[in-house]
């Protein structure tokens, strides 16, 4: 080790600090650890209280630390025993070291395997999203003896700018502050520290190293051996460890970055002063597992909320998502203080584009670095088949991608996010715990160069646009489609396909639909609805003046919003054009079609599966459910689904729930399909409510979702189970003059709970096997551990709690 490695060393040594977990799963007593099938993660927090998770997934025998702070970063590697296959690694102990030393960010813990000998590889150093996408294509996997891992947008990038005339090479290399084409390119890839490559160190570590591709920040990982392990071998491939002594094989693990840190929020920031007492007066009550599972989310929302954002979930999704924060945001205002309205309508109204579309996704850090970097490479290639002076033009766009690399990127490709902004927007300005005079200020308070009120109306701008052909013309051409996918990718027997651009968004999540059911059926109506109010909001608090009507760019864009504002009745008028879009994705079958379908589905499934669903035989009713879409001809998706779940909590949420007449036989239609067993309906005894049946839809279909399973009939979701208890608990005040319907909504929602609470689950989202003839919950392989729709169960309690029993 080098003199500068060893005082490095020294100094880190001395400032370790102890860190305990904050969570852990699976845990006793609350998880089945059967269900996790050889996958286990812990939660600390770093020397500046960031997240860092770390899990063990031994079925794939991959090692995984991500650190949730403000560049999204990971580090991976594989782990293997003398015969290739993945390694059983075992936590050593429960706590973990922390340090910080200038910028740089340690956390440092042990593992031990019972493996003579092992092998680590396939090191991956860089952002969240270039982990997943690693593991999506099975990179992970491969040969350790192949080349190290290389993010391929640098490696193409790398080429172009070697490609270049001098000129415009040097620029390039000034830009990413390398010296030359062969020190950019030893950044591509990750490199051994120490000790030297090919020497063998009995007392010594290994240490693996990613600079940025700029070399402004450095991440490594450093392998210790401990009591009786030796280091064989250390490469930048291949880490080999063997025991000496017989003993199982011990070693450390030290993590760190220089990536920047969040400023993360505590608990009473976040919550009310009565839910806390509430989940006090839980644990005084002495049920330690209702307790512990209360605890465990309260932490959890912890661990996902900073100053700057609210996180949608870890491991996977260490960073902004529109959908996530709002949803879960409106999920949680029973048990949030008003402030966290604030800041999370501030922070979509901060990422909302030119045009006022809500992010979808933010891409920070590494990940805007290699999407800049795809850019310049597609603009370099460009630039060499064109001519002066649109050559000259495309290489300095190409630069200029360069240039701006750090800069946060958001992605506006989905279309639900635009009206789940305004139904937020409308909760805060109608919420009686914030005094009138906060909201102007508020409202009159700027992000960026703007204020939140301009921002607010350039919102608002784009969901009267988008809705403005259907309100004046209600036919299916007019409803909001989803873009069109590529005419080759033939899944659906030929048909033209649709990217699934709301929360079912795989490829198999709403069939094949170019009209989603959620978006046009649910939260446009309810946009609309909200829309109404924000404006009679923003005028009784008077910031609606004159110089706003006619400085605001929004309105000056959007003729339709400015003639709402001049006229209430021609959105009242849209309003209600929109509540009649239901009726589109109505799907009615008889007793008859019922039996029929759900057999041929039945006879389609493996032989196992098939045993155990014929013994559940449709109940001899006739079904009527809304389609999950409609197809390019406007015809229903036969897909039975969990999103009408949405629209009773947004009934509930908004107070425009219905009783009486039509609306109480949609409250029934919809609460029903919950109680009916899969596949007829979609609740699976002891696993709980799927989000989807395909019975009633055609072979294609069924195929499609065995491919893509991640929305289909082998997933519950928690974000569904949780919007459709909250949304039953705020039907059943209304209730009380109709017994016999308040009884079908306790029964439904005891069903859907106590399926839930037998699976053991309470996460993003979970799926189950057949291992001895019947379902089996089990951990859903990309699931998030901690998500803030899964917190969202935390309001679930609390709400039915209160609710009269």
């Amino acid at each position: 080790m080098s003199l500068f490695a060893f005082a490095v060393a020294a100094q880190l040594a001395a400032a370790l600090q102890p860190s305990s977990s904050v969570l852990a799963f699976p845990e006793p007593g609350l998880d089945d650890s059967a269900a996790y099938a050889g996958y286990t993660t812990r939660f600390f927090r770093d020397a500046e209280r960031n997240t860092l998770q770390i899990y063990l997934d031994r079925r794939e025998g991959r090692v995984v630390h991500l650190f949730a702070n403000g560049e999204n970063e990971s580090i991976g590697f594989s782990v293997r025993d003398p015969r290739g296959a993945a390694a059983d690694l075992q936590w050593e102990s429960a706590g973990a070291q922390v340090a910080k030393t200038g910028r740089r960010k340690t956390l440092s813990y042990e593992v031990r395997s019972s493996a003579s000998a092992l092998h680590l590889g396939r090191f991956v150093l860089g952002s969240m999203r270039i982990e997943r996408d690693v593991q999506y294509f099975k990179e992970h996997a491969r040969p350790f003896s192949e080349a190290p891992y290389a993010v391929p947008e640098f490696v193409q990038l790398l080429q172009q700018v070697a490609a270049q005339s001098p000129a415009v090479q040097r620029q390039a290399l000034v830009l990413l502050r390398a010296s030359s084409v062969d020190a950019l390119r030893r950044r591509v890839t990750p490199s051994l520290v120490a000790p030297r490559a090919g020497t063998a160190a009995a007392a010594g570590d290994a240490s693996i190293e990613q600079l940025s591709l700029d070399a402004l920040d450095t991440m490594r990982v450093t392998i210790t051996p401990l009591r009786g392990t030796a280091l064989a071998s250390a490469r930048s491939e291949e880490v080999v460890l063997r025991t000496t002594s017989g003993a199982p094989l011990h070693f450390r693990v030290t993590v760190s970055t220089t990536g920047r840190a969040l400023s993360p929020l505590t608990r009473q920031e976040i919550f009310t002063d009565d839910f806390l007492a509430w989940a006090g007066d839980m644990q005084r009550r002495g049920d330690a597992t209702r307790s512990r599972w209360i605890e465990r989310q309260i932490t959890g929302v912890e661990l996902l909320a900073s100053r700057e954002k609210l996180m949608a979930g870890l491991p996977t999704y260490a960073t902004y998502f529109g959908r996530d924060m709002l949803v879960s945001a409106l999920m949680m205002q029973p048990i949030w203080r008003p402030e966290m309205s604030e800041f999370v309508i501030a922070a979509a109204l901060r990422k909302l584009s030119a045009g006022g579309e809500v992010s979808h996704e933010e891409a920070l850090g590494g990940q805007a670095i290699r999407e800049a970097a795809a850019e310049a490479t597609a603009l370099l290639r460009a630039a060499d088949t064109a001519r002066a002076p649109r050559a000259d033009a495309l290489r300095a766009q190409a630069l200029q991608r360069l240039r701006d690399r750090r800069v946060t990127r958001e992605n506006y490709h989905m279309v639900d996010d635009e009206y789940q902004l305004p139904i937020m927007m409308a909760r805060y300005l109608e919420d009686p715990r914030v005094p009138p005079a906060r909201k102007r200020t508020w409202l009159l308070g700027r992000e960026g160069t703007e204020t939140r009120l301009a921002r607010m109306l350039a919102a608002l701008a784009v969901v009267a646009d988008r809705s403005a052909p259907y309100a004046a013309n209600p036919v299916t051409e007019n409803f909001v489609a989803f873009a069109p996918r590529d005419a080759t990718a033939n899944t659906y027997d030929g048909a033209p396909r649709w990217f699934a651009q709301s929360w079912r968004d795989s490829g198999a999540g709403y069939a094949n639909g170019k009209y989603a059911m959620d978006v046009n059926a649910i939260y446009i109506p309810h946009a609309l609805d909200a829309m109404q109010r924000i404006l009679r909001a923003l005028s009784s608090i008077g910031v609606l003046t004159p110089r706003t009507l006619t400085t605001t760019p929004a309105l000056q864009r959007s003729p339709t919003l400015a003639r709402y504002l001049r006229d209430s009745s021609a959105l009242t008028q849209a309003r209600i054009t929109w509540q009649g879009a239901m009726q589109a994705f109505v799907v009615r079958l008889t007793p008859a079609e019922v039996q029929q379908r759900v057999a041929a589905r039945v006879r389609a499934m493996p032989a196992e599966e098939q045993t155990y669903w014929r013994a559940f035989p449709p109940s001899g009713a006739g079904l009527e459910f809304l389609a999950v879409a409609l197809d390019s001809r406007g015809a229903p998706i036969g897909v039975a689904n969990s999103d009408p779940a949405t629209r009773l909590f947004l009934d509930g949420l908004m107070g425009t729930a219905s009783v009486t007449g039509a609306g109480r036989a949609a409250l029934v239609r919809d609460v029903s399909l919950f109680a009916r067993d899969y596949p007829e309906g979609l609740l699976v005894p002891a696993v709980g409510a799927v989000v989807a049946s395909d019975a009633y839809a055609t072979p294609a279909i069924w195929q499609a979702f065995v491919d893509d399973a991640y929305h289909g009939p082998k997933v519950v979701w928690g974000r569904e189970v949780n919007l459709f208890l909250l949304g039953v608990a705020s039907h059943l005040p209304l209730l009380t003059q109709d017994a016999a319907s308040a009884e079908l909504l306790r029964m439904a929602a005891t069903r859907v709970r106590d399926a839930v609470a037998a699976s053991g689950f309470r996460s993003e989202l979970w799926s189950y096997a057949f291992p001895n003839g019947r379902p089996q919950p089990v951990r859903y392989g990309s699931g998030g551990d901690v998500q803030l729709w899964s917190t969202t169960d935390l309001a679930v309690q609390y709400v039915w709690a209160r609710l009269p029993q």
